[in-house]
């Protein structure tokens, strides 16, 4: 029995490349309180975070 694909939610931008870092305390805890007050998770907050590092040129 030949199982159909899952079809998630549509977007224009995929993820499609994953990232993973080691940080410390300090730096978890920054990126947590950041989220909760966004109203975001985490993965978000770091992509928020890269996009500061490109206009920070």
């Amino acid at each position: 029995m030949a199982s159909a694909k899952k079809m998630g939610r549509p977007t224009d931008n995929p993820k499609t490349l994953e990232v993973k870092a080691r940080v410390d305390e300090e730096t978890y805890n920054i990126l947590t309180d950041y989220c909760e007050r966004k109203n975001i998770n985490r993965a978000q907050g770091v992509r928020d975070a890269v996009h500061k590092l490109k206009d920070d040129k």
